[in-house]
Parts: C-alpha cells; sequence; structure tokens
C-alpha cells in the first residue's frame, strides 16, 4: 500500500510532465498497480482529466490510450472486429471485471511487469509506444529500457499486415497471475512470439519455420518463484508456443 501527502490533477500534459519529473512523485493511473509496493509519496498525479481514456482508430491503427481500462480493451468493437477474442482471451483471467474497470493499459505497460498479460499479447503485434517527449517507438525497445520520468500517453496497434493472432497462458488457478505467457501473430516477415512470465519481462521471438521457433522460446532464460520454477517454465514454453502457433493456422483456415 502506498501513502501520499497529495493529490494533484492536472490540467494540461505539461503540468503533469514537470510534476513527474519528482522522484518523490508518481503518475496514479488506475491505482491498481501502485498498490502492489508499499511506498510513502509526495504527490499522486491523476491523468484522468487529459484525455487519454480513448481508444481511436487511426489510419491503419488503433491508438489504446493509457487511461483506458482493460475493460475498455477486452470490449473495443475495432479490436474485436481485427482480432477476433485475442484481447478478450488475454485479460480474460485477470482477477475480475470489477478490477479491470480500473486497471489501465498505461499501468501495466509503463510498469514493464514481467508477468503482464497485456505486455506479452501487444509485443508479437509490432505496437508502438507513444511518449510525451521520447516521441513513438518499438513497444520492443521500450522494455529494454530503464525506468524513466517520461509520460506514456498510449499504445498504437497496428492493423495492416496481421493475418491472424493468438494468445495463450497458464495458472495455477483461474485469476492468480500467470505462470507463463504466449502470444503469436502472422506477419508478412513471418511468425512472431512472445513468451512473458518467464518470470522476468517479455521477450519476442521471430522466425519462419514453426519447430525451430518452438524450440527457441524453450531455449529462453526461465527463472524459478512462488508459482513455478525454471524447468517447468521452460516444458510449458514449447506447451503454449506449440498451442499458440496452431490456433493461428486455424484461425486462417
Amino acid at each position: 500500500m502506498y501513502t501520499a501527502r497529495n493529490y494533484v490533477r492536472p490540467a494540461t500534459l505539461e503540468e503533469a510532465w514537470a510534476l513527474n519529473q519528482k522522484r518523490a512523485n508518481a503518475v496514479l493511473g488506475g491505482g491498481c498497480w501502485l498498490r502492489l509496493g508499499r511506498r510513502r509519496l509526495d504527490t499522486v498525479i491523476d491523468l484522468s482529466g487529459l484525455g487519454l481514456e480513448e481508444i481511436r482508430e487511426e489510419t491503419g491503427a488503433v491508438v489504446i490510450g493509457a487511461m483506458a481500462t482493460l475493460r475498455q480493451l477486452e470490449q473495443d468493437e475495432r479490436l474485436q472486429a481485427a482480432f477476433g477474442r485475442y484481447f478478450q482471451d488475454c485479460t480474460a483471467h485477470i482477477v475480475g471485471v470489477q478490477f479491470r474497470n480500473c486497471a489501465t493499459v498505461g499501468g501495466s505497460v509503463r510498469a514493464r511487469f514481467g508477468f503482464s498479460d497485456l505486455v506479452t499479447a501487444l509485443l508479437p503485434l509490432g505496437c508502438t509506444v507513444l511518449l510525451y517527449r521520447g516521441g513513438e517507438m518499438p513497444l520492443e525497445e521500450y522494455l529494454t529500457m530503464g525506468y524513466d520520468r517520461d509520460l506514456l500517453l498510449g499504445v498504437r496497434v497496428p492493423l495492416d499486415g496481421i493475418a491472424s493472432a493468438a494468445y495463450e497462458s497458464a495458472r495455477n488457478s483461474e485469476t492468480d497471475l500467470p505462470v507463463l505467457t504466449c502470444a503469436a501473430a502472422r506477419r508478412p516477415e513471418g511468425f512472431f512470439l512472445a513468451v512473458g512470465a518467464r518470470p522476468g519481462r517479455a521477450m519476442l521471438l521471430k522466425g519462419r519455420e514453426e519447430t525451430a521457433l518452438i524450440e527457441k522460446a524453450a531455449a529462453l532464460p526461465f527463472g524459478s518463484n512462488l508459482r513455478a520454477g525454471a524447468d517447468y517454465r521452460r516444458h510449458l514454453a514449447r506447451v503454449l508456443a506449440r498451442r499458440a502457433l496452431k490456433r493461428l493456422k486455424e484461425a486462417e483456415a
């Protein structure tokens, strides 16, 4: 749980960015992930008045605002039309509807949680992140960066060139954090496969041959924690990668 001395709802992005430069301050978002840690904050910054809660369509892409909730994401008709149940599959096991009505897309992406279903799902689609000062950059690059004080404005999801996408995860119980996550997409360049909850950050693999890609997934570095051991995760990587790639073919058929 966190405590804070002040609450501020900035009127502009510049004001929000300036407040966020202080290490003792933090962006509130939906407040769900902030509660995971124990912090004493000077000021929490509420971005809800800056129009970042929208999901909008642009030419060849859908832009998901950082303050859009996970519930908005799973119900958006444009994403369903483009990806079928993909975003519903990646959010369905995240606690419950009440939590998903609060948790924001920006909170999951900016925190770069290793256990994030959403980050794993976005990675193989070729998504980019939109930053206030840093501009636009590939999500894959963003995940390799250290934490900074820039503002995440949203995520751009391309609609062109994605033939199919499939999401798989393994959990010890229905709404627990995942033991392992896996997402696959077929794009003109070949297959793209993301593996997350290793328990580290999701990693992206690329290839044209399915069997080789499955073996690459099993060769990723895996760790152990209270949910599962490294060897079990390595075994699951083969299983989930195979399932996801099979579902790509079924969707295209």
